[in-house]
């Protein structure tokens, strides 16, 4: 098998990706020219199988260096983007870096120098001078979500990467929306690949809630109330206003989860992983989850406050309605507020409040934390063993598995995780004793 079937058979059998769509195939056909690239896709649409498919066909395995760069705006896409290219490349070594976690772990990981390093500008930059990455192999730099990473003022650490770089040979841009290229990229001639506008109907319903008051959160609670169950996103402009929403729901005994960039990272590491495996169904967020979180389908969006601009808002309602399914958006409003005029031009009809109506259900999961994770050589098939054998549990039971470096998450059936969790307090897995508790 040539190295593009082999990757091919990965992702159909890891991922259960059978065929590539028009985008990836043609990402890839661009690929076998020797040409900058510009790609151009809406978040969700699968930009990153389609850089890492000719990122992962160009490397040299006799090649000991780092081959490949990978600038991402965001811990999280950083995270994302390590994950795939693990599922579908084989035998080449992948570090991720990143704010949040310790200097000197990383620091070790490049004792022997992976492949492909993906991670955030900061943190790259300040690898590279302190002499800790070589850079003079690295022939392929992919600068994914480049409009975002503009967006939250990255162009100085971008700059500065670059000017580090001396051999590259190819460059690939990944962006959600068409905007001007500055030139410290180096893209020459680049090969633009745009698919903005190639994006399949949206079965997407907008409505207008009023709240007959100004303060907006018991009529966030009621729209909550009425809304058919399904995963749903509240997008704030404030990371404060994340947090008043949450204590708000929690005090109104309805599950959820806040999202922003001033938390911790292992904070965020376990909120998105209890939204993702069915722990919560509501996630409340800046617009840091908009865009380039590898988060679940979402059923309804919710704009507890107005979008700042046309761009945020498209963003914001990208992440429903995807790839042919149904979703819902609904803008909020209080008696002081307009709708801005880019929005105006949408069709809207009103959605009616009722205090009578309650369609809340309990999430069907919860998460099971376990003290142990990839450096202890623990993997999946450990965990479902354990938990079935331990833990008086049944497949069906056994929801998402997360395995970090150091602790894993479990979704486990929200009706037994505390008798499972009383069978195993003092079992060992996998020979090994650990802590166990429900994820909060």
């Amino acid at each position: 098998m040539t190295s593009k079937q082999i990757i091919l058979e990965r992702l159909n059998r890891k991922l259960g990706i059978t065929t590539l769509n028009e985008m990836q195939l043609s990402t890839l056909n661009c690929s076998e020219e020797n040409t900058d690239m510009v790609l151009i896709s809406p978040t969700g649409s699968g930009k990153t199988i389609a850089f890492l498919l000719p990122v992962i066909l160009k490397l040299n395995p006799q090649c000991k260096n780092v081959q490949t760069l990978i600038l991402v705006p965001s811990r999280e896409l950083a995270i994302q983007i390590e994950t795939v290219s693990r599922t579908i490349s084989s035998g080449y070594k992948i570090n991720c870096c990143y704010g949040g976690r310790p200097i000197k772990t990383e620091s070790k990981s490049f004792q022997e120098s992976p492949a492909i390093l993906i991670g955030t500008p900061g943190r790259i930059l300040d690898h590279i001078e302190h002499g800790r990455i070589n850079t003079e192999y690295i022939n392929t730099l992919v600068l994914d979500e480049f409009d975002k990473c503009l967006e939250l003022g990255f162009q100085d650490q971008m700059r500065a990467i670059i000017k580090h770089l001396p051999n590259i040979q190819k460059r690939i841009l990944t962006s959600a929306t068409e905007g001007e290229i500055p030139e410290f990229t180096g893209l020459k001639n680049p090969r633009k690949i745009c698919f903005e506008k190639k994006i399949a109907d949206k079965k997407l319903s907008l409505f207008q809630v009023i709240s007959s008051e100004q303060d907006k959160l018991k009529s966030l609670e009621v729209l909550l109330r009425n809304l058919t169950p399904g995963p749903t996103l509240i997008f704030c402009n404030h990371r404060e206003s994340t947090e008043r929403i949450g204590k708000f729901l929690t005090e109104q005994n309805i599950f959820n989860e806040i999202f922003h960039g001033g938390m911790e990272q292992i904070r965020r590491e376990r909120a998105l992983c209890r939204f993702k495996n069915g722990s919560t169904n509501i996630f409340i967020s800046t617009d840091l989850a908009s865009r380039g979180l590898d988060i679940p389908e979402i059923k309804h969006v919710i704009h507890y406050h107005l979008p700042t601009n046309k761009e945020t808002f498209i963003h914001r309602n990208g992440r429903t309605a995807r790839m042919f399914a149904d979703g819902s958006a609904y803008l909020l409003i209080n008696p002081e507020e307009t709708i801005p005029e880019y929005i105006q031009d949408d069709h809207s009809g009103i959605f009616s409040l009722s205090p009578d109506i309650n369609l809340l259900e309990l999430p069907p999961m919860n998460t099971l934390y376990i003290g142990k994770g990839k450096k202890d050589k623990l993997n999946k098939v450990d965990i479902v063993g354990f938990l079935i054998q331990k833990g008086n549990l049944s497949k069906e039971d056994i929801g998402m598995i997360d395995i970090k470096e150091h602790y894993s998450y479990v979704a486990v059936n929200r009706k037994k995780i505390n008798r499972t969790l009383r069978s195993i307090l003092r079992e060992k897995i996998k020979n090994m004793k650990a802590k166990y508790e429900i994820a909060r």
